[in-house]
């Protein structure tokens, strides 16, 4: 059945024009343990989503439409290895990449773990003999500079873990990403890096995605340009792939390449061999200790009943928003500097997992799919787009993420950021009322200027301190929170036809440009490659 016409929809559609104009001052007041009530443990997170729109039965009609839409089977079936992936015919299974315990976890029949953990094995010890110095350049000289070429789930993923375990990093390895095709991305990536303490992670699934081999043709040619001898790439290049032969071909010697499968997503590979720029920087032990808290999540997930769990509640109000609020976005802000790239990793994770407007059966959908998500660190947002979250007319549900125990104690640091991130989530959800603001004996031209309507809802996600566990707990809930509305939607949240379209027109406009021919496309495309090259002479 549609998702709008089905009976839980339409009972949620009715709670919802009956409950529309409440407020969280009333709310509050209507519960005084209600901050207690809509709260979560899981794992390291605790998770308090009580300054939100919805009440007890709210809840209860979201968690009875999250059983008829099948998000249980569905989620059973991810983790069993089934084709769930239908438009591409492959199973879902990153789970099984940090997977921690015993059982077996089978595709078409075979037991993927044993390579699993055999990939995890070669990983660590590549990473363990850059670290330790026993994996020299072609020179003879140590490996100071590891530098990842990729793009999209080959470098998001990466780069946002290496800066969010920067703490953890061995401080005298740098790990530096490309992923840009403009070529600015690898000439600053390598422009004070020394050839020969280099060494170059390339990371793409088939060995033919054009803007990772574009950059890694190009940093070949910056190498021997220094050293002068094609047998050095061997000692300077390894692969992230499964294509033998392009790999070889290259000058990669192939027990240099680390594979992974078609049943890891881009977007979800990080625990894979794709996170083996992760380890050189943090080590194989924290590496470990990332999966384990990975596990951890995707236990609870597995396990604990739709009502305590908590990525299903957190895709169940995003859902609630998105589709009887007219929520489009969500901003991720979390109030730690090591997670300055955890938004704009979640823009992929979910923007292409969900940025979809047909079901798995092809059909149009006719209610609101993926929201765009945003965000930057606390307290820096204060004084950039909190404004608009404030006294603007967008409604923007907010995700504030904090840790009680800074890794970096100074002064009164922790305190006041920690205050600023209790105090955004109170100002959002209550405001401050005409009313309030006169009695501040402020000029009544400037009480509407001052007011602040509140209503704004909010979740915020409590954690002991940033480490690689409490990271890979993180990263795995807002994974499953997107897998939860992906059910509900009836959408696949695993392929990503939407990016290649784009890709396609772009090769038949290089070679218009590289061999300066005719162009015979829309006016628009035609005038602009005219002036394109008129502004090149």
């Amino acid at each position: 059945m549609n998702l709008t016409e089905s009976t839980e929809w339409q009972e949620l559609r009715s709670l919802y024009e009956a409950t529309e104009d409440a407020t969280l001052h009333q709310l509050f007041a209507q519960d005084e343990q209600r901050g207690e009530s809509f709260s979560l443990q899981a794992g390291d997170i605790y998770a308090d989503y009580s300054k939100n729109l919805v009440t007890h039965d709210t809840i209860k009609l979201l968690i009875d439409l999250a059983r008829a839409r099948g998000v249980t089977e569905l989620r059973d079936a991810m983790f069993a290895g089934k084709k769930i992936n239908t438009t591409e015919d492959r199973a879902v299974l990153h789970t099984a990449l940090r997977n921690q315990g015993s059982e077996h976890i089978t595709v078409d029949g075979q037991d993927v773990m044993p390579e699993v953990r055999a990939v995890l094995k070669r990983m660590a010890e590549f990473s363990a003999a850059i670290r330790n110095g026993s994996w020299k350049g072609h020179t003879g000289l140590l490996i100071k500079n590891v530098v990842n070429i990729g793009i999209g789930g080959s470098d998001l993923g990466p780069v946002m873990v290496v800066e969010a375990l920067k703490h953890y990093s061995q401080r005298d390895i740098q790990v530096r990403f490309v992923s840009n095709i403009d070529s600015t991305h690898l000439a600053e990536a390598t422009h004070d890096l020394d050839p020969a303490e280099t060494v170059f992670i390339v990371a793409s699934k088939t060995f033919t995605t054009d803007e990772t081999m574009t950059n890694a043709h190009s940093a070949r040619d910056w190498l021997l340009a220094s050293l002068h001898d094609e047998s050095a790439v061997a000692k300077h290049f390894v692969a992230v792939s499964t294509n033998a032969e392009e790999v070889q071909k290259f000058g990669i010697d192939t027990a240099n390449m680390f594979e992974f499968w078609d049943w890891v997503g881009g977007r979800y590979s990080l625990t894979s061999a794709i996170g083996l720029s992760i380890m050189v920087a943090i080590g194989p032990d924290n590496f470990q200790d990332l999966l384990a808290g990975f596990y951890t999540m995707d236990e609870h997930f597995r396990t604990a009943p739709l009502e305590q769990n908590l990525p299903v509640i957190l895709g169940l109000i995003g859902v609630w928003y998105g589709g009887f609020y007219g929520a489009a976005s969500e901003a991720i802000l979390p109030y730690d500097q090591y997670l300055s790239r955890f938004a704009a990793y979640f823009q992929q994770g979910n923007m292409e997992s969900n940025g979809k407007s047909v079901t798995k059966e092809g059909k149009p959908v006719d209610y609101a799919t993926g929201p765009v998500i945003w965000g930057e660190p606390g307290t820096n947002g204060q004084h950039a787009f909190y404004q608009l979250l404030h006294q603007g007319t967008q409604f923007i549900p907010c995700d504030f993420i904090g840790f009680a125990r800074p890794l970096n104690p100074i002064g009164e640091h922790h305190r006041k950021l920690t205050a600023n991130l209790l105090a955004q989530t109170q100002a959002l959800a209550f405001g401050k009322t005409a009313d309030e603001v006169r009695a501040e004996g402020v000029d009544e031209a400037l009480v509407p200027h001052k007011t602040f309507w509140g209503n704004h809802p909010t979740n915020t996600l409590l954690l002991p301190e940033l480490t690689p566990n409490t990271l890979g707990q993180l990263i795995a809930l807002y994974e499953h929170k997107i897998f939860v509305q992906g059910a509900i939607w009836g959408i696949n949240s695993f392929d990503q036809w939407g990016v290649e379209l784009g890709k396609v027109l772009a090769k038949d406009l290089y070679h218009v440009i590289a061999d300066n021919t005719q162009p015979a496309y829309d006016s628009s495309t035609n005038s602009l490659l005219d002036v394109y090259r008129k502004l090149q002479k």
